[in-house]
């Protein structure tokens, strides 16, 4: 019996719902609103004592003091392996090349002798980063949320992952040396709903946020839900997924490797292969079971591969595929593909595009210089990943002389008149004569 089912949408018609042909894992928010509410109120009423045992409650560790000292901090940046220190520079140095080429300049439109309006680009005052630290300690989303975030000119950065009985009660000390290595110097040991709260409402030593982003499990995710609007969010990310678009020339191995890496982490996360080859379907089925048996996370994988969210869809020619995985609107989308660079600039709905055979989610996940914070279930139809725009907002500024007032007065009098407002049009007249 095969790892993961098959999906035959070969004889499909235009009536099918390719979105709905390819479903995802149960991941439901609605239903964990009531009790991510509750945690949300103890915070924001009991403040530290409700964060303090919550931590003891979930993580298994009471932390009286939820800050992490600087020192701590140094000591693990002091103690990291160099060759986790040098791919964490590497990463750094190139997330942070890409992010400078995403820093919008103000945009200045002059629509008259004295009349100019400025699009400026502000960035976000302070912000609140979450690190999961669940099931892997992510350092990796310490850089991702970071570095953009620098770069963008935020001037105040507090970052949260879950406590570690591992390691005391205090956060996984990779995540503190990534954090020394980037200079951010405000970390609390707070993980799920309460972390977001936390940020949310100023509990204890931590002042609010005006912005939080990141990843997180479904309590994570359903306290950002709730709490938006009290804060910004960057999006609702649920488990991963990977999709890959392929034809005959595919490597098998190397499709089932990528399927694997992101069924290793959760197993909730989704992995689906869409394909004209079945010839390419039963050998990546082959590898599945070879390689997967190798691994180090066997029951995870399996469960994931397993779960309705992942499959091989077949379908009858990459035209119909495209349709398939611009449906579908992957978190990672791989193309493995002849012509993978032609296919993959047809592609509109995905969070980040991976081109041909060397060009893994992996890469993306650590070392291309792309942010691997992306929207999944189906929101990069709407949403894109977390970039330096996140941590900016618009701002309009408008400058207008007497003589361009007067100039275009009459229309906003009439316009006003129009909409039955005549203190708008008053506040022009008493500036302007008629």
């Amino acid at each position: 019996m095969s790892l993961i089912r098959r999906i035959d949408l070969r004889d499909a018609d235009s009536s099918v719902d390719y979105r709905a042909a390819v479903p995802r894992a149960d991941f439901d928010i609605e239903a964990a609103v009531p009790a991510v509410h509750a945690i949300c109120e103890e915070v924001r009423t009991r403040g530290l004592d409700a964060i303090v045992e919550f931590g003891e409650r979930f993580d298994g560790v009471r932390v009286d003091d939820i800050r992490v000292a600087p020192e701590v901090m140094q000591a693990a940046l002091d103690n990291l392996d160099p060759d986790i220190r040098a791919g964490l520079e590497e990463s750094i140095r190139r997330l942070r090349a890409t992010c400078a080429n995403e820093v919008e300049q103000d945009a200045v439109t002059d629509l008259g002798p004295g009349a100019r309006v400025t699009h400026r680009k502000v960035p976000v005052g302070r912000v609140g980063l979450y690190v999961p630290g669940g099931l892997a300690p992510l350092v990796s989303s310490v850089l991702m949320n970071v570095v953009p975030a620098q770069t963008a000119g935020v001037e105040s950065i507090a970052l949260a992952s879950p406590p570690q009985k591992e390691f005391g009660g205090s956060v996984h000390p990779t995540i503190l040396a990534a954090c020394a290595l980037l200079g951010v110097e405000e970390v609390y040991a707070v993980g799920g709903a309460q972390a977001i709260a936390m940020f949310a409402y100023g509990v204890g030593p931590c002042q609010r946020v005006d912005l939080v982003t990141g990843p997180g499990n479904i309590w994570v995710v359903t306290a950002k839900r709730i709490l938006k609007g009290q804060i910004g969010i960057d999006s609702e990310a649920g488990p991963t997924e990977i999709a890959i678009l392929a034809d005959d020339t595919g490597n098998a191995a190397y499709v089932a490797a990528d399927l694997i890496s992101q069924a290793e982490h959760d197993p909730l996360a989704a992995s689906v292969l869409v394909t004209t080859s079945e010839r390419l379907a039963a050998d990546v089925e082959h590898e599945l079971e070879q390689q997967v048996a190798a691994t180090k996370h066997t029951d995870r994988i399996t469960t994931s591969l397993g779960g309705r969210q992942s499959g091989i869809v077949l379908v009858r020619d990459l035209e119909q595929g495209l349709d398939v995985v611009n449906a579908y609107a992957a978190e990672h989308l791989e193309i493995h593909t002849e012509d993978a660079a032609d296919w993959a600039a047809r592609v509109r709905n995905a969070g980040a595009i991976f081109v041909g055979p060397y060009a893994p989610v992996s890469l993306g996940d650590y070392c291309a210089g792309s942010n691997h914070v992306l929207p999944t279930a189906g929101c990069a139809c709407h949403s894109s990943g977390l970039s330096v725009r996140a941590f900016t907002k618009s701002v309009h500024v408008i400058d207008y002389s007497a003589a361009a007032l007067d100039e275009v007065a009459g229309h906003v009098v009439t316009l006003a008149e129009a909409e039955d407002l005549p203190g708008h049009g008053a506040a022009i007249t008493v500036r302007v004569a008629r």
